[in-house]
């Protein structure tokens, strides 16, 4: 199954974008780096046209987790758990969304198969894009029997 991480805005030439890259290049199965971004002021309206962009750059049929404050928080093994049951059923494409500033609107948290949370800190928008990455490895990891999860 491929592993994508889908962010709003481009941070392809900031330091943390390096820290990112290496744990996504680790991945078995490397999915994309999906970035968008809205030109549209602050409010509600961007947070729609951010979401609206997410959803509308996803691969067919791709399982979508919404990144989100609120959503359920998990384990690693959990997570892992949750990957290897849908590559079980056939799931070609996961994809982990990550919010502008404001997060998430509605149209991409109703349209998620799976609202998980890394707690309800705020993270830098780029290290957190690096913390996703790790843990998507970690989870590969877990699922082989690799001893990193250990470490």
């Amino acid at each position: 199954m491929k592993l994508s991480i889908a962010a709003i805005g481009h941070g392809r030439q900031a330091p943390e974008h390096l820290l990112a890259q290496t744990w996504f290049n680790k991945l078995p199965h490397q999915g994309q780096w999906i970035e968008r971004v809205s030109k549209r002021p602050a409010g509600a309206d961007r947070k729609r046209d951010e979401s609206e962009k997410l959803l509308a750059a996803l691969p067919h049929g791709a399982f979508l987790v919404a990144l989100d404050p609120y959503g359920k928080d998990i384990s690693s093994e959990d997570l892992a758990t949750m990957i290897q049951t849908q590559r079980d059923q056939g799931r070609r494409d996961a994809v982990f969304a990550i919010g502008g500033a404001d997060g998430h609107d509605e149209v991409l948290l109703n349209a998620a198969d799976m609202r998980v949370s890394f707690g309800r800190q705020t993270w830098p928008h780029m290290l957190f894009r690096a913390m996703v990455a790790e843990q998507l490895y970690r989870a590969e990891m877990i699922l082989v029997g690799h001893p990193y999860h250990h470490a």
